[in-house]
């Protein structure tokens, strides 16, 4: 299977401007991302996918792929299905969507996702980690996922799924194997095709959680387990700590 990595990457951001290019250790965050994506030994191709000529000229001066894409896109796997178009659907049987603010991301976190995805009947695939804090549990900003047993997904949410009927004693976590998802997303190119083309559902404006719109319209997505941790800088306090984790 030929796998497209494509890192969306918008330079605005409300909550951190200009997020693709803050410094880190001397590098920018998207010039991270693009070299551990790059170690990936599924990937055959690394992009980044943007709609500003500052963050496309700044990868093309160290180097990297890079497309320019919509202003329009209303999400990252939009974008990602143009960065396909652009690059070729005749060449590429999958994409990985990538997340732009992850620096120091795993390479071999994206090889995992793309084992899930080459396992027979997988159209769409994601991660998961098993929750290991309570506090995981209630902070919106975290998704928790159950799954068939099969380990295909049955709901994303901000709530904390499955609700435990039985109060119990001691932490929810080790009453239960929660799961809380990790931001990476692969796709077949007719998988990534069909839906794109989909509109927002019910779910998906309920609950803010694009990845509901495929499961209402009767799209699988398989769960894959990782150990590997994630960082997403998404705030000034996020990019301070991503400062003194290379210092």
């Amino acid at each position: 299977m030929r796998i497209l990595g494509v890192i969306p990457s918008r330079y605005a951001s409300t909550r951190l401007p200009g997020k693709p290019l803050v410094d880190i250790g001397g590098k920018s965050m998207v010039q991270r991302v693009v070299e551990q994506a790059l170690q990936c030994a599924r990937l055959d191709a690394v992009v980044v996918a943007t709609d500003d000529e500052r963050v496309a000229e700044h990868v093309r001066s160290f180097g990297g792929d890079v497309v320019m894409t919509s202003v329009e896109h209303p999400s990252g796997t939009d974008r990602c299905y143009e960065a396909l178009v652009i690059k070729g659907r005749d060449r590429f049987d999958a994409v990985v969507n990538i997340q732009g603010d992850e620096p120091f991301i795993v390479p071999a976190q994206i090889d995992e996702l793309c084992d899930c995805l080459v396992q027979p009947g997988v159209r769409i695939a994601t991660l998961a980690q098993v929750v290991t804090d309570d506090r995981d549990l209630d902070d919106p900003g975290e998704v928790l996922i159950t799954t068939d047993v099969h380990q295909n997904a049955l709901y994303f949410s901000r709530a904390a799924i499955p609700f435990l009927r039985d109060g119990g004693n001691g932490p929810r976590h080790a009453r239960f194997r929660f799961l809380k998802h990790v931001g990476l997303y692969a796709y077949t190119a007719d998988a990534l095709a069909s839906i794109v083309r989909l509109a927002p559902s019910s779910l998906e404006k309920a609950e803010a959680l694009e990845q509901l719109r495929w499961l209402e319209n009767g799209l699988p997505v398989r769960i894959g387990l990782t150990d590997h941790p994630s960082f997403c800088v998404d705030t000034p306090a996020d990019l301070e700590e991503a400062r003194k984790r290379v210092q």
